[in-house]
Formats: structure tokens, C-alpha cells, sequence
């Protein structure tokens, strides 16, 4: 006893050793407890045994609303996500039907926009036409007929007709350029509000991808997720109201733009029409002032060429007239002669013989008479000299008359009918 309380240690085999204090191993041994009577002990194993007891029951209840729970909470679940489904696939639905409706009225702005651009093409062909033809050949119509000559260089009914057909030609692309303006703004506003549809309907698509695709999600699936952000976790903040609003203003502006559009069409046809008809009107009536003219060139020339042949047939006359009057002179000059030589032979009698008897009287009343008849064929000639001149001038007058009737036929009746044949106005 007292080795063990200075720590010698008995080794069997081995000399005892005594270490130092502050080398011993020392053991700390628990006070002895208490000792229980045998009533604490029936005690303390009912109070056992009743507690279990109640743990158990507490258990059972536990168990029990456990299940109830589960089982609530299962069904729960199930139900909210069928009707969690039910909606999705409404909201599906509804907006499939929207989208459908924003599909008809963009195929509706489709066609429009077709039919606006074949209408377009209808008014840029016209007043390409226009230009390039109508207006072209009025104004090479106007240099062409500066080139007439003489008298014939005349402010005419042709030339007031084809400046009037030259106003209305510009007149006609004036309303025609104002037209287009108004074409290309309809088109404009129908794209711009097949853009915005293209757009909803691309937001509605996308829409509908995500709630198919959160649809076809199943709660076993691995790519769920749990937010655990402090944000909101639905930031929706348009109400379906607002949201329908929204789909229907869609609707309406694309069918109003359509209906608004349609009406273009009918005032592009009654403009074309108008125009046309205008421009018909003063094609007839410039031709009309053409042909006029013409047959009036036509008739001048034919009267002036009467004229030059009755001139060449008057100056043909003439020359022999003065050939005939050169004739008669000569043969008076043998009369004269004739004459004067008797009156000279008869001068030459002598004495009572040279009397005044009636051949003397005869004599000098011939001389007389064939001075007086020479004069008159001398007078006569230089008349005849004169007319044949001024026939002559006649005569090239009016061949200068015809030459520039000529050229003025050439001119209005060739060049520019022949121009104006390849006119054409058509509806376009």
C-alpha cells in the first residue's frame, strides 16, 4: 500500500526502482457514488418505461400526421402543377391565337404592299414613258417646225397645240410625282407596321417556345434549378389587360393601315385614267391642228402650182407675143420703107408735076399710119418685155412659194406626224 502511494513499481524479472514525484504516472480515481435504495429503483424503470411509452405514442402521431402531410402535400403539388399546366397551355393557346390573327393581318399588309408596288411600277413606267417619249417628241416637234422657211414660219394653230399638249404632259407628271409621294408613304407606314408586327409576332413565337419547353419540364428532371436570389423572381409587370390592349392595337393599326391603303389603289386607276385621258385629248387635238394645217399647205401649194403653170403657160404665150411683135415691126419697117422710098422717087418730079395729087395724099397718110402702127408695136413690145419680166419674177416666186410649201409639208406631214405616230398612251 505504501509503494503504491510512492509510485514503486514491481517489475517481475527487474530490480525495483524508485523514481521522483515529478516523474510519477498519477492516477485519478472517481469517488465512490452513492448506492440507490430498491424503491428509487422501481421508480426510476417505471418513469423509464412510461416516458418510452409516451415517446412512442408521440412517435405514432408523428408517423401518422407525417403521412397525412406527405401525402396532402404530394397531392397538392400534383394538382398545382396540372393546373399550372392547364394554364400554360391556355396561355398557349391564347397566344397562338393572337399570333394567328397578327399572321393574317401581315399576310393582308403583304399583299397590299405587292399590289402598291405593281402600282408603283404603273406610275414610274407612265411617267418614265412621258418623259422619254410624249414630251421628247412635242419638243423635237417644236425645234423641227422653227426649221420651216419664209412666210411659212408662222405662229399656227399646231404650234399653240403642241405647247398646250406640252403643259398638260407636265401637268400629267406633276400629278403623277404627287401621287407617288403619297404611294410611297402608304408603303412606307405598311412596313413600318409589318416590322412591328414581325417583331410581336417574334416576341409571341418566343413565348411560346418557353412555355412549351416549361410545359414539357418534369419535376425529375436534372436540369432544374432553385433561385435563391433576392430579387423578384417573376418581374412581370404588364397585366393581361394591358397585355391584350397591346395584341388588339396591333391588330386594329395593321388592319386600319390596310384599310387606308386600299382606297390608294383606286385613286392611282382614276389618276392613270385622268391623265391619260387628258393626254389623248390634246394628242387629238394637236393631230387635229396638224392635218388642218397640212391641208391648208397642201391646198396653198396646189393653187400656187395652178398658178406657176398658168405663169409658164402666160410667160410661154408672152415670148411669142414678142416674137409675133418683133415679126410685125420688120414687116413695118418693109412698109415704111416702101413708103418713104415712093415719097422720095415722087419728090423728085419737076415743074407743075410736083403736086399734091391724091397717091401723094396716099403716100403720106400711109407713112403717117405706119409711123403711128410702129410706135404702137414699139410700145406694145417693151409692155410685153415688161409682163414677160415680171412673169418671169412671177414664175420664180412661186416656185420659191412651192419650194417652202414643200418644206413645210416635209416638215409637219413626214418628220413630225411620223414622230407623233410613235406616241403612245396606254393605262399602264
Amino acid at each position: 500500500m505504501g509503494e503504491a502511494q510512492f509510485g514503486v513499481r514491481h517489475v517481475i524479472g527487474a530490480p525495483v526502482a524508485i523514481t521522483r514525484l515529478s516523474e510519477q504516472a498519477i492516477v485519478c480515481m472517481p469517488p465512490r457514488t452513492a448506492k440507490f435504495t430498491l424503491a428509487e429503483w422501481k421508480l426510476s424503470n417505471d418513469q423509464r418505461c412510461r416516458n418510452t411509452e409516451d415517446q412512442q405514442q408521440l412517435a405514432d402521431r408523428v408517423l401518422g400526421e407525417s403521412g397525412r402531410v406527405r401525402d396532402e402535400t404530394a397531392e397538392r403539388a400534383e394538382i398545382m402543377k396540372a393546373t399550372t399546366d392547364r394554364r400554360i397551355e391556355e396561355r398557349i393557346g391564347d397566344i397562338e391565337f393572337n399570333k394567328n390573327e397578327l399572321q393574317i393581318q401581315r399576310k393582308e399588309i403583304c399583299l397590299e404592299l405587292e399590289a402598291l408596288s405593281m402600282y408603283k411600277t404603273r406610275l414610274l413606267d407612265c411617267l418614265a414613258s412621258l418623259q422619254a417619249n410624249a414630251l421628247t417628241i412635242c419638243r423635237k416637234c417644236l425645234m423641227l417646225r422653227d426649221g420651216r422657211i419664209g412666210i411659212d414660219l408662222v405662229v399656227d394653230e399646231v404650234e399653240s397645240a403642241l405647247q398646250q399638249e406640252i403643259t398638260t404632259i407636265l401637268g400629267g407628271q406633276s400629278l403623277l410625282r404627287r401621287v407617288l409621294e403619297q404611294l410611297n408613304e402608304q408603303m412606307r407606314r405598311l412596313r413600318s407596321t409589318r416590322y412591328l408586327l414581325d417583331r410581336d409576332l417574334q416576341y409571341k413565337q418566343a413565348a411560346i417556345d418557353l412555355d412549351k419547353t416549361n410545359l414539357s419540364l418534369k419535376p425529375t428532371d436534372l436540369c432544374l434549378s432553385v433561385y435563391e436570389g433576392y430579387a423578384n423572381l417573376d418581374p412581370a409587370n404588364i397585366s393581361a389587360d394591358e397585355y391584350n390592349a397591346y395584341s388588339a392595337k396591333n391588330i386594329q393599326m395593321a388592319a386600319r393601315e390596310v384599310t387606308s391603303a386600299r382606297p390608294i389603289r383606286m385613286f392611282v386607276d382614276t389618276i392613270l385614267k385622268q391623265v391619260i385621258d387628258d393626254l389623248w385629248n390634246a394628242y387629238k387635238k394637236c393631230n387635229h391642228a396638224f392635218h388642218e394645217r397640212i391641208e391648208d399647205t397642201k391646198r396653198a401649194k396646189a393653187k400656187l402650182e395652178d398658178m406657176h403653170r398658168e405663169t409658164t403657160q402666160k410667160i410661154s404665150d408672152m415670148q411669142n407675143n414678142i416674137l409675133q411683135l418683133q415679126k410685125a415691126l420688120a414687116d413695118k419697117e418693109g412698109h415704111t420703107a416702101l413708103a418713104h422710098t415712093r415719097l422720095g422717087k415722087r419728090a423728085q418730079r419737076v415743074g407743075a408735076e410736083l403736086v399734091r395729087d391724091p397717091p401723094g395724099q396716099a403716100l403720106y397718110y400711109e407713112c403717117e399710119m405706119l409711123r403711128h402702127s410702129t410706135e404702137q408695136l414699139q410700145q406694145m413690145l417693151h409692155e410685153a418685155t415688161s409682163s414677160l419680166r415680171y412673169l418671169l419674177q412671177t414664175q420664180i416666186q412661186l416656185e420659191e412659194d412651192i419650194n417652202v410649201k414643200m418644206n413645210t409639208l416635209k416638215i409637219d406631214e413626214v418628220d413630225c406626224m411620223t414622230l407623233r405616230e410613235t406616241m403612245d398612251y396606254h393605262s399602264y
